[in-house]
């Protein structure tokens, strides 16, 4: 089974690849083009089994008006999860739902992340914490149908880079799950106490997250038979409409506001 996952994943690469090499000469000829990604598609299937982890995706980005290959990696993925419920949330519901969701502390936190990356590290772990489901990064698609890789699981964590690196572009769990709760501690604490030499991969991203791991009895799967970025899309197109918008652009010194700053994305 798993050659026919791995055939799946290099195929939706090569499917991935021509849609991106197409979308160059589509914007140039119409730039100003975008498409929207719906707030909420509702399930095309009835699911054909109970399952522990509740079947709806959520994603966020900077903005829904999205370019073509986005959009692409979108409709891909809606594919492979046709059983599923889809969520988008905006830049302003994350904030709404955390402030009305999460004690006043991980709230005031939360507004004092200057990056719009880390700020969707945090809500996707608080949002799947409450609600359960499956995270998915905008730029990342499945290579294999999503209630299969969720078959009898309470949660799915994932490695990538020859499976010794623990990520957080794909994240799937039933709600309530006390390594969530403990990342999110983590997060918070990294936040109050604010350390200006460790970016985004450190202060909100999968090394939490990986501290978080240490010590837990968990059977990780690997990326190459769930989950991968950048086949449809790249900075380019993601970032198309908010230049050096990728988290790789924010400076350790500014990824946390001073405690009485206000907070944008």
């Amino acid at each position: 089974m798993n050659t026919v996952i791995i055939l799946c994943n290099r195929l939706s690469k090569v499917i991935g690849n021509i849609c991106k090499l197409l979308a160059y000469p589509f914007h140039f000829m119409f730039p100003k083009k975008r498409f929207a990604i719906p707030s909420y598609s509702k399930a095309r299937i009835q699911p054909s089994s109970e399952s522990d982890i509740p079947r709806v995706i959520w994603q966020t980005n900077y903005s829904n008006k999205s370019t073509l290959p986005v959009y692409l990696n979108y409709l891909f993925n809606r594919l492979l999860s046709l059983d599923h419920d889809y969520r988008y949330v905006s830049t302003e519901e994350r904030l709404e739902f955390i402030r009305d969701n999460t004690p006043e502390e991980v709230y005031e936190c939360y507004k004092r992340i200057n990056d719009g990356a880390a700020q969707a590290d945090l809500w996707r772990l608080i949002v799947l914490n409450l609600k359960g489901g499956v995270y998915l990064d905008i730029d990342a698609n499945l290579v294999w149908p999503l209630s299969r890789i969720t078959q009898g699981k309470r949660h799915v964590f994932i490695k990538n880079k020859q499976d010794t690196q623990i990520t957080n572009f794909f994240l799937a769990t039933a709600p309530d799950n006390p390594i969530y709760k403990k990342t999110i501690d983590l997060i918070i604490n990294n936040i109050k106490n604010r350390d200006e030499t460790q970016g985004v991969y450190s202060t909100t991203g999968p090394e939490v997250l990986s501290n978080a791991l240490q010590g837990e009895d968990v059977d990780f799967r690997s990326y190459r038979y769930t989950c991968i970025q950048g086949s449809f899309t790249n900075e380019y197109f993601q970032y198309l409409d908010k230049p050096r918008g990728k988290w790789i652009h924010t400076s350790a010194k500014d990824l946390i506001k001073d405690e009485d700053s206000d907070s944008k994305e």
